[in-house]
């Protein structure tokens, strides 16, 4: 089954740190632009490209750091320094793939 699986997602307080992962089974994520979303209001939070190019929201520059191990077929999502406002689901998406979604909460 060709499919995107997040992970990492959880509840954490304001300045602490999550890394979501987003693994390809059935297909290689090598030559996809990966994206992540969040959704509360919908926004692209950040974007790496199959050549290692990314870019991010104003909002969550400097504190996330997309990337990618194409050995591990796998995406990342460092976040740091979260704040209340990144609690979100998010998405990860490749190609026609997105990813189940998963639940970041930010609070003291």
């Amino acid at each position: 089954q060709l499919q995107l699986v997040e992970s990492g997602g959880g509840l954490v307080q304001p300045g602490g740190s999550l890394r979501l992962s987003c693994a390809g089974s059935g297909f290689t994520l090598d030559y996809y632009s990966i994206l992540w979303y969040r959704q509360a209001p919908r926004e692209l939070v950040a974007t790496i490209t199959s050549g290692g190019s990314t870019n991010y929201a104003d909002s969550v520059k400097g504190r996330f750091t997309i990337s990618r191990d194409n050995a591990k077929n796998t995406m990342y999502l460092q976040m740091n320094s979260l704040k209340p406002e990144d609690t979100a689901v998010y998405y990860c998406h490749a190609g026609n793939y997105w990813g189940q979604g998963t639940q970041v909460s930010v609070s003291s």
